[in-house]
């Protein structure tokens, strides 16, 4: 059995690691994460880890690169100090579209970087919310997926308001937006688009199923430029929908993401803490919720031995 938990985290999203360790009721663990001017990232862990049962807590967020590469570098760090197992805690898995090849010559990056993660060491990746299901068989070391739905339909089940239609933007987002919908006892519909092969700009062309005079939640996975998710709300307004909301695990919310969302016609937008909100994307109308317990009851369990199960739901 290993020793003691040992929970370190780069700069990614400190703010979450923190809320883990609280949670859990230990110390975060003690290292320096920094760049020289040279724009080399130097990693030192300050305290033992030998034989530990150590969680590298790390979204890959923005700036995507370095925080992917400061993961790698406290892994390889942590596993020359002799750590006894370390689990790669991804809350945020990044290049997650590109998980197939569905052009010539393109790469897949999402499994680039879990051949990257398993070399630097990591014997197990606990995650939450991937964009693809496909991406957990790139690793060739236990995965964990956790998911947010809990979290997210339980906010709106609390709202104790009538006549929900939870919308899936796309086809793609179906299932997503269809196991919401029996959470809070809603009814489902879903947007037809269609993505030229050229990938510009997609058009919606249908709503699949009966949303006027309703109240309805936008459910996806991420919201990155907030593009499909102000296509879904501004065709759910000319049906008639009375009251908009979005709902999604990471909000990325990249280039014009908080332009868009400012003037967009929706009543609130509701996000969770898996990448760090800063204080310039901070509008009246998003709200975060906070995934902190559930990766802290999914470490526990981790470290105990005993099932994550109950938690994937």
């Amino acid at each position: 059995m290993y020793a003691r938990i040992g929970i370190f985290t780069g700069n990614a999203n400190p703010g979450l690691a923190r809320a883990i360790c609280a949670e859990i009721g230990i110390p975060l663990g003690r290292a320096e994460v920094f760049q020289f001017s040279n724009e080399n990232i130097f990693v030192r862990i300050n305290e033992t880890v030998r034989e530990r049962d150590i969680y590298v807590i790390q979204p890959f967020s923005s700036p995507v690169n370095t925080s992917i590469l400061e993961m790698l570098i406290m892994i390889d760090a942590l596993k020359r100090a002799s750590a006894g197992r370390i689990t790669a805690v991804i809350p945020y898995y990044a290049y997650g579209r590109t998980d197939k090849k569905d052009q010539p010559r393109v790469p897949i990056t999402a499994r680039l970087l879990a051949n990257l993660i398993t070399t630097a060491g990591a014997n197990r990746i606990l995650t939450m919310n991937l964009h693809a299901g496909q991406i957990q068989g790139f690793f060739d070391i236990p995965v964990d997926e956790l998911s947010a739905l809990a979290v997210l339909s339980r906010y709106f089940a609390e709202k104790r308001l009538e006549d929900w239609v939870v919308v899936a933007p796309d086809l793609g987002a179906a299932k997503r937006a269809r196991d919401f919908a029996e959470r809070i006892g809603a009814s489902l519909a879903v947007i037809e688009k269609r993505r030229p092969a050229n990938g510009g700009s997609s058009e919606v062309l249908n709503v699949i199923g009966a949303v006027s005079g309703r109240r309805a939640v936008i459910v996806d996975d991420e919201i990155d430029t907030a593009g499909s998710v102000i296509g879904a709300a501004r065709v759910l307004r000319e049906t008639g929908v009375q009251e908009i909301y979005a709902a999604c695990t990471h909000g990325v919310l990249s280039g014009p993401a908080i332009e868009r969302l400012r003037d967009a016609p929706i009543q609130e937008v509701v996000i969770t803490d898996t990448i760090p909100l800063p204080p310039h994307k901070q509008l009246p109308k998003i709200t975060v919720l906070s995934v902190a317990p559930l990766f802290a009851e999914a470490i526990q369990r981790i470290h105990g031995g005993s099932s994550v199960g109950a938690l994937f739901r």
